[in-house]
């Protein structure tokens, strides 16, 4: 759906922002010609050349993704988070891991492999090496879910108010927490909208579209495929 997407109804737009974990794990550039890997980079490629500019954040689970994978899809790595500014509207795009502060393991987590150090040493490693770290921690992650009521933590809803309050109170677009929704926040007085993106499964994808005067959620289905 995805590759259909990027061929079709993707190009119709003036800009696509993916905001994290496009890939399931990114273990370093160096695996850029895994022949997974390596279709989509070619996808994000096709669509660059003929005109998408395409923009992605760094999830979770693909942030080492870096300079080599940027010049071979011809995707710009954006910061998170990342302002977006049109004539019509403000927004503000993150993956939106950084503000689930209630799961204190996570967070640990995170500030660990968001370390340029760790990184560092990790990207050291032979690629098979870092493969199989890759491997060993997506089952440590399903395993501490497995048991959970509800696995995946939402933002902390003070930290999130105030993160509103320092970005201008502009609507606020987020993925991560697996909990798709529209939210209305009140700070100071200021309705503010937080949109939570859709996950994509084998049936059904998802994208928000903003059209100079409305975001809307618009289905991405596997008939649309290229």
């Amino acid at each position: 759906m995805f590759l259909g997407f990027l061929a079709g109804r993707a190009r119709e737009a003036e800009e696509l922002f993916i905001l994290g974990d496009l890939f399931e794990a990114w273990v370093g550039d160096d695996d850029i010609d895994e022949p997974y890997h390596a279709g989509i980079v070619a996808a994000l490629r096709a669509a660059s050349d003929a005109g998408l500019r395409i923009s992605l954040q760094h999830g979770n689970r693909d942030f080492l993704l870096g300079p080599g994978f940027a010049a071979a899809s011809g995707v710009k790595l954006i910061g998170d988070p990342y302002v977006l500014s049109t004539p019509e509207w403000q927004f503000v795009l993150a993956h939106g891991d950084a503000l689930c502060l209630d799961d204190t393991a996570y967070m640990a987590f995170r500030a660990q492999v968001r370390n340029p150090e760790w990184q560092a040493a990790l990207l050291a490693k032979p690629l098979a090496e870092r493969r199989a770290i890759a491997t060993h921690m997506r089952e440590v992650s399903e395993a501490s879910q497995r048991g959970k009521d509800d696995p995946y933590s939402d933002l902390e809803l003070v930290a999130t108010d105030e993160f509103l309050r320092e970005h201008g109170y502009a609507t606020f677009i987020h993925g991560h927490t697996h909990r798709p929704a529209r939210h209305d926040h009140i700070v100071d007085g200021i309705h503010v909208e937080r949109w939570v993106l859709a996950d994509w499964h084998e049936d059904r994808g998802e994208a928000l579209v903003w059209d100079g005067d409305v975001l809307y959620r618009e289905a991405i289905l596997p008939e649309a495929q290229a």
